[in-house]
């Protein structure tokens, strides 16, 4: 992978996390974890691709290229 492309997909997850994270503490989120006991899909969707993003991403940056 190409280290520009790795430290984008690296961005790229750390700007979902942060969202993710700010999504889970909304309104909908409250009202949604007091009703079913989990929050919304979205915040739980946008924290998993950022988590995925800064780990493809940070292992496309550790690797040595060719």
């Amino acid at each position: 992978m190409n280290k520009a492309l790795s430290l984008a997909f690296l961005i790229a997850g750390i700007v979902l996390l942060i969202y993710g994270i700010n999504a889970s503490d909304s309104a909908a989120s409250h009202v949604s974890n007091a009703v079913s006991g989990t929050p919304t899909n979205r915040s739980i969707w946008l924290i998993i691709l950022g988590i995925v993003g800064i780990i493809g991403g940070g292992i496309g940056m550790l690797r040595r290229s060719n």
